[in-house]
């Protein structure tokens, strides 16, 4: 989650250098050759735009600023369907562990069960043939003292 907010962040940083260097692009756009020499001006006279001028590099600028939001949003999807995909490459990831683990646990179980009765058949055995060895001893101990 934080990975995608960061390149959220990084793709809004983007868009606003994108808009803000679309400002200082000299008119006009798109390499066209100028139609007339541009005459030099001296520091005290100032060039004045027509209105025609005006709209045209009003309209170059909203153009530019537009290719570049659509950009930065299709950059952005990108980003978060990336990191979705990402996310959820981690979770099979994690999921395949898992089961690798639960089949392990499972084989263990079963292998202690079989132990584990084995066990009990041989506890029982010692049991019964101690049993029958400590009363066979102690009735031949018994009918040997009357």
């Amino acid at each position: 989650m934080w990975n995608s907010k960061w390149r959220l962040r990084r793709c809004g940083k983007i868009i606003a250098a994108v808009i803000l260097l679309s400002f200082l692009r000299p008119f006009p756009m798109f390499g066209e050759p100028l139609t007339g020499q541009v005459p030099t001006l001296s520091e005290n006279e100032m060039k004045r735009y027509s209105d025609l001028e005006v709209d045209l590099l009003i309209d170059a600028i909203s153009e530019a600023a537009l290719e570049a939001i659509e950009q930065a949003a299709g950059e952005a999807a990108k980003a978060a369907v990336l990191s979705m995909v990402e996310r959820e490459a981690a979770l099979l990831q994690a999921q395949t562990a898992l089961q690798k683990d639960v089949e392990q646990l499972k084989s263990e179980m079963s292998l202690a069960k079989k132990a584990g009765f084995r066990n009990a058949i041989i506890a029982g055995l010692a049991c019964f043939l101690g049993g029958l060895i400590f009363g066979v001893t102690g009735t031949i101990i018994i009918s040997n003292q009357r």
